[in-house]
């Protein structure tokens, strides 16, 4: 069995509809940011509308995905971020749902199924405000943007700590 050692860190929704854009907000400053070099090697950002055929490519074959999604929650707080991991083969959500038609739930499932999930799986889901057309986020959520910058951040040093001393994140 190969080992795996790919990172994908993957913001999902859409630019166009204001708060649905926060993952791709998080993606564009990590991006920004790797230019100086602070990913670990093998890190691929991606964007994608969260078509569960799509979000599976993406992250298919990791290590480690890290994705980052704009969510509804009733009643809901606007920039709060829920932090959730995949556990035995399962997402455990919070009380909200995808921006998205198919949510990621309904992805996380068919990859179990088919075998093509990551090692391991982080979301961040972002309580939003606006998902009217437009762009640019409320306040409220872009005050969210550089904390999960920050914590992203933090899932891939921690995994190359880990993977780095031989044990798996």
């Amino acid at each position: 069995m190969r080992t795996r050692t790919r990172i994908a860190v993957i913001g999902v929704g859409n630019e166009f509809r204001r708060d649905d854009g926060v993952g791709w907000a998080v993606v564009e400053r990590l991006r920004e940011r790797d230019e100086s070099g602070p990913s670990p090697p093998d890190t691929v950002f991606a964007t994608c509308d969260g078509d569960p055929g799509r979000l599976i490519g993406l992250w298919e074959g990791a290590a480690l995905a890290v994705v980052v999604d704009a969510a509804h929650a009733h009643p809901g707080t606007p920039g709060r971020v829920h932090r959730l991991e995949l556990d035995g083969g399962r997402l455990d959500r919070p009380q909200t749902t995808s921006s998205h038609g198919l949510g990621l739930g309904e992805a996380v499932e068919l990859a179990r199924v088919l075998g093509l999930l990551p090692d391991h799986l982080v979301v961040y889901a972002v309580e939003g405000a606006d998902g009217s057309f437009g762009t640019g986020l409320s306040p409220a959520v872009e005050a969210a943007v550089d904390p999960l910058v920050t914590a992203v951040g933090n899932e891939l040093a921690r995994h190359r700590d880990a993977t780095a001393g031989g044990r798996r994140s």
